[in-house]
């Protein structure tokens, strides 16, 4: 057995293996089995010549066992023992199962000591599995196998009787119709089975047990009674019965195919030899056509009419519509039939079929050709007398057409030729006229093919000796005669209208000239008269200066300007002259402008009014520039004399609140009398605000002979009084800060010196960077954090600057600081004792809580000792403190 049946019977035997031996206990099964398997064994070892009785007893010294297996197989097992010995047995049922075990069948729990110890149980599983495995697993029906392929064979072959309905291998066969029905399907003389009864299972069961055993050579595997008697039948037992029939039935059938296949062979025969006959009859027949068919196409004899001829016509298209056409399929049925008939006998390993003398496929493809042939010369000689005489009809009418659409076309030419409309139009019409009679030239030229056309077809009419010539001739000389006039009409006619466009063309391009030159001039006035009436706003002498030389330059291109103006009415005046001379009917003015010489005029006149009254606006303004100009030098004196003395003022405190000469009680009084010299000043401030009214109201908005603005005077008196008040406010807070402090005049000092030194910019505040400088030198030693701390007590608003005030807060704090710091570092000392380090639980134990939080709060960022945490050890709590500078 190859993989796939080894698979195969794995899979199917899979679910078998665990099969649930608990079920023989049930005593009607367990009947059923042994009835059933007992039957099919005796079915199979009668071959051999024997038979058991009792299916535990007979096969425990494994010969029958082996004898049954070589039946069912067709080969030979190993040779058996013949000892009466118990390991005699044991070796005979272990052969037997190795030998099912080879099959590709798994023998779960059965072993050969069961068996020789007669175990009901296990000798029905054991057969079992042999019935599967050689009765049912090789069953195949449309792609299943073994059981299901069983069961649907049952269903297949029951499908057409009532009352059947096969889904299993139990309850559906208990009413005995499903034996029947397969009995009837394959064998319906053995069984009546109209007469039988859904109600009457014992004898729908008898019935085909019987016939089965008697006519099928089917033992009798189970009574009637032991089907009906229980209420599920015992599926393994109608399977073993239900194969049984399969295995019959199958061999019957191949029987019936092959006795099928002998009928379809003499079938086969007499049809071959029925088309033989039907070809020969269908080839003469053909052949005997196409002898009468031929001469017919062969006759070339001519009509003289074209009815006639077109009858020729419409017959041979009968012939081609209606008599051909049957012709050629019996031709082609011919050759699929002397095709088929070849195939068949080549198929039957019969001699090829050949037909009688001149019948053959060649013979009548010959033939057919010589058809086909005569047809075409035919056909050819019928289209080409058609055509012979259609010609004919063809240039009469042709003639009738062309000579028709000539004389429609020429209808009205020679009126509209000699029309005078070019008399009085105007340019654009005359060389509308002159490309509409291009126009016409062009179609006429056009249709000089049409007439030699016309001439050429009555030319060929009268070489073909058509009956109606003279009427042809006569109308062709008219059509002649009549284009030679049209010819010389449309010459002088086109002389006429070139003569007129020439002198509308003179006297367009003198009213051309007189619109290119009357345009720009009427727009030099127009603007002449805008400029001259137009509202100026000027806020300088040198601005209305600009506009009084721009207006004398403006009065010099005056007689230049009417020079241009008279040349203009000249160009107008000889246009007059030329429509006066040659009686030019001038329909409508000038069409390129619609600028009259009356306007010009008109225009002029004004100009020359306007220019006084714009000398006296002119010379108005230029009196109040000057005024103005008074006021701006007047209010540029003081503000130059103010705007530097406030600034020098400034820069006197600046060097006051850094210097640090004498006490600050010194400079509290030194400024002091500065802001007393201030406020005195007021009055200069006061004599300036009145001046920029003045200024204001003659509506001055720029002054060049200062930089100051009376905003910036504004501005700049309101900080230096803000400065000087801010200043003496931070001696006086200085002073507080000493005196609550206790620092010294030294200390102070030297803070101004640090705090200056480090004041790079000179502004009074030191960025972060030089406060960071400063207080590197001043001996901290500080990482990121220390400084951040540092910048939120000096810079609480982070506006990234420290004033003197907030240094010298933080220095006199520091001090203070650093006291407390050597308070806690001899504290530290007593409480450390011999480990050298204490923890933050002990300096909040043993230290006062101001203390204690200072150190806590310094020891942050630093590490103590491994192993001890929340801890500092001595050095890092100095560091802590102090610093490491001072290490």
């Amino acid at each position: 057995m190859d993989h796939y049946d080894s698979q195969q019977t794995n899979d199917y035997m899979q679910p078998e293996e665990d099969w649930d031996r608990d079920l023989l206990l049930d005593p009607a099964w367990e009947k059923q089995q042994r009835k059933t398997f007992t039957a099919w064994c005796n079915s199979h070892l009668r071959k051999a010549g024997t038979q058991i009785e009792n299916i535990e007893e007979d096969f425990r010294d494994g010969l029958k066992l082996m004898l049954l297996l070589e039946v069912i197989s067709g080969e030979r097992l190993a040779k058996p023992e013949r000892g009466k010995m118990r390991v005699h047995k044991i070796s005979n049922v272990n052969k037997a199962l190795d030998f099912i075990a080879s099959k590709g069948v798994k023998l779960v729990s059965i072993g050969a000591e069961e068996i020789v110890d007669g175990n009901v149980k296990m000798t029905l599983g054991m057969i079992w599995t042999i019935i599967l495995r050689f009765a049912i697993q090789d069953i195949s029906v449309e792609e299943t196998s073994a059981k299901e392929g069983l069961l649907l064979w049952c269903q297949r072959k029951t499908a057409p009787y009532k009352n059947v309905n096969i889904q299993n291998f139990h309850i559906s066969w208990k009413d005995g119709l499903g034996f029947c029905a397969l009995i009837h399907r394959h064998r319906p003389e053995l069984i009546d089975y109209g007469k039988l009864r859904k109600d009457d299972p014992l004898t729908n069961l008898n019935t085909a047990f019987d016939v089965a055993e008697k006519y099928l050579d089917i033992p009798k595997m189970l009574d009637a009674e032991d089907i009906v008697g229980t209420a599920r039948p015992d599926e393994k037992a109608i399977m073993t019965y239900v194969s049984s029939f399969y295995h019959a039935f199958s061999g019957a059938q191949k029987a019936e195919t092959a006795a099928n296949r002998i009928c379809k062979v003499l079938a086969v025969n007499q049809e071959n030899e029925q088309l033989m006959e039907d070809y020969e009859k269908l080839a003469s027949d053909l052949l005997e056509w196409i002898r009468r068919t031929i001469p017919w196409l062969e006759n070339r004899v001519p009509e003289n009419t074209m009815h006639a001829m077109q009858q020729k016509l419409e017959d041979f298209r009968d012939y081609r519509r209606l008599h051909k056409p049957p012709k050629v399929q019996e031709k082609c049925q011919l050759e699929i039939n002397f095709n088929t008939l070849q195939t068949k006998l080549r198929l039957s390993n019969r001699p090829a079929f050949m037909p009688s003398e001149g019948r053959m496929v060649s013979d009548i493809n010959n033939a057919w050709g010589c058809l086909e042939q005569a047809e075409k010369g035919y056909e050819e000689w019928l289209l080409n007398e058609i055509r012979r005489l259609e010609r004919l009809d063809h240039l009469a009418e042709k003639f009738r057409q062309k000579a028709s659409i000539h004389e429609a076309w020429t209808d009205g030419k020679e009126a509209m030729l000699r029309q005078k409309d070019y008399e009085t139009a105007t340019l654009s019409e005359i060389k509308a006229l002159l490309k509409k009679h291009e126009a016409f030239e062009s179609d006429l030229a056009a249709h000089q093919d049409r007439v030699e056309q016309i001439a050429a077809i009555a030319q060929e009419l009268n070489e073909l000796d058509y009956y109606d010539s003279p009427s042809v001739n006569a109308r062709c000389q008219k059509i002649c005669d009549q284009w030679d006039n049209l010819g010389a009409l449309t010459q002088k006619r086109r002389e006429a209208l070139e003569r007129t466009e020439k002198l509308l063309e003179t006297i367009d391009q003198l009213y051309l000239e007189y619109a290119k030159r009357a345009a720009p001039f009427n727009n030099w006035m127009e603007g002449a008269m805008e400029d001259l009436q137009d509202t100026f706003i000027v806020h300088t002498i040198e601005e209305i200066q600009g506009l009084t030389t721009a207006h004398e330059q403006f009065k010099a291109t005056l007689p230049d300007a009417d020079k241009e103006r008279l040349a203009i009415l000249g160009i107008h005046n000889e246009v007059s002259k030329i429509v006066q001379t040659y009686h030019v009917n001038m329909a409508g003015s000038n069409p390129y402008t619609t600028i009259t010489p009356q306007e010009i005029n008109g225009k002029w006149d004004h100009v020359r009014q306007l220019v006084p009254r714009r000398d006296q606006a002119l010379t108005e303004e230029h009196a109040r520039q000057q005024h103005n100009e008074r006021l701006r030098k007047q209010f540029g004196a003081q503000a130059n004399v103010i705007g530097p003395w406030i600034q020098t003022k400034m820069e006197e405190i600046g060097r006051i609140s850094i210097e640090m000469h004498g006490t600050l009680e010194d400079q509290l009084s030194h400024l002091r009398q500065y802001e007393k010299s201030i406020v005195n000043y007021k009055p200069k401030i006061d004599q300036l605000e009145g001046d920029h009214q003045l200024i204001q109201e003659a509506l001055i908005f720029d002054n060049k002979h200062t930089n100051y603005t009376m905003e910036h005077i504004r501005v700049g008196w309101e900080q230096l009084l803000t400065t000087i008040a801010r200043t003496i406010n931070e001696v006086e807070n200085q002073i507080l800060t000493r005196d609550a402090k206790g620092i010294s005049q030294e200390q102070m000092n030297e803070f101004r010196a640090s705090f200056n030194h480090f004041d790079r910019k000179k502004t009074g505040m030191m960025d972060t960077d030089d406060f960071r400088a400063c207080l590197i030198s001043m001996g901290y030693s500080m990482g990121e954090a220390e400084f951040a701390r540092i910048m939120s007590i000096v810079d609480p608003n982070r506006l990234g600057v420290v004033t003197f005030q907030a240094f010298i807060d933080f220095m006199s704090r520091e001090t203070a600081d650093t006291d407390t710091a050597d308070q806690v570092m001899a504290s530290f000392k007593i409480l450390a004792g011999d480990k050298n380090y204490i923890t933050v639980d002990e300096l909040r134990r043993e230290l006062p809580p101001d203390q204690a939080e200072y150190c806590i709060a310094r020891m942050a960022p630093y590490a103590g000792p491994d192993g001890v945490p929340g801890a500092l050890d001595y050095m890092s709590f100095s560091t802590a403190l102090y610093g490491e500078s001072d290490l």
